[in-house]
């Protein structure tokens, strides 16, 4: 893990949290925030909530993070294999971007929820439902589990380490990094109304996304090149 890359993730994460996050959970986190959470209680309560559901997030999309780091180790066979995946999830991250722009429908695509299957809506009935503290980070756990373009980008990412603990660290990084928007909108409810605030960060988000595809596919492709050069001096000796 270069400080680059993780770099990147704290910023493509944080500002994208402002824009696409806040459009895709901020219904979930009204809702709770309505249904669950006593306005008359004491801040401390408040927050201490709204934290145990991002937790409750973050913890999903680290065991998410290991299972696809997991799976990028079974099936990258060699330095050329790994290349490939990087120069993949930066083609994914570009798309990101433009459809972030409005440029073109991929996230649209590639985001079809199953929040509607009679599975997920009597658990997060249930969840909702409940008072007590743990409730919230299940209902965060419920929530890393919704189809989300960043989520996959960032799971693609992860694929590209090889490693199951690496793989974790991204997606946990990715998930604490979005803490900042959503902890805030369940104080600030006004704020996924605020359309011209969302509007620059989801342009910032999308540069920095672009950004970032571009970095990795370049990064992939000298991976293939330096592990081509590596193969080439092991024959000529």
């Amino acid at each position: 893990m270069e400080t680059v890359n993780i770099m990147s993730i704290i910023s493509i994460a944080f500002l994208g949290s402002f824009g696409h996050c806040i459009g895709m959970c901020g219904g979930i986190v009204l809702a709770y925030t309505t249904i669950k959470i006593d306005p008359k209680s004491s801040k401390v309560s408040q927050s201490t909530a709204h934290l145990l559901y991002s937790l409750g997030r973050v913890f999903t999309y680290s065991v998410l993070g290991a299972i696809f780091g997991a799976l990028g180790g079974v099936v990258t066979f060699n330095n050329t294999a790994n290349g490939m995946m990087l120069i993949i999830a930066g083609v994914a991250m570009i798309l990101a971007g433009l459809s972030l722009m409005g440029k073109i429908k991929f996230l649209t695509l590639v985001e079809h929820s199953f929040s509607s299957s009679s599975i997920y809506k009597n658990a997060f009935k249930k969840v909702l439902s409940s008072q007590s503290n743990f409730s919230f980070f299940v209902l965060g756990m419920l929530n890393g589990l919704l189809p989300c373009g960043f989520v996959y980008f960032f799971a693609i990412t992860a694929a590209s380490t090889a490693d199951p603990f690496y793989g974790a660290l991204v997606m946990a990084i990715f998930g604490l990094s979005t803490i900042p928007a959503m902890f805030s909108l369940g104080f600030l409810a006004s704020l996924s109304s605020a359309t011209n605030f969302r509007n620059i960060m989801m342009s910032l988000s999308s540069f920095a996304v672009i950004l970032y595809g571009l970095y990795t596919v370049y990064d992939g492709y000298d991976y293939i090149v330096r592990a081509d050069k590596t193969l080439t001096e092991c024959h000529t000796q």
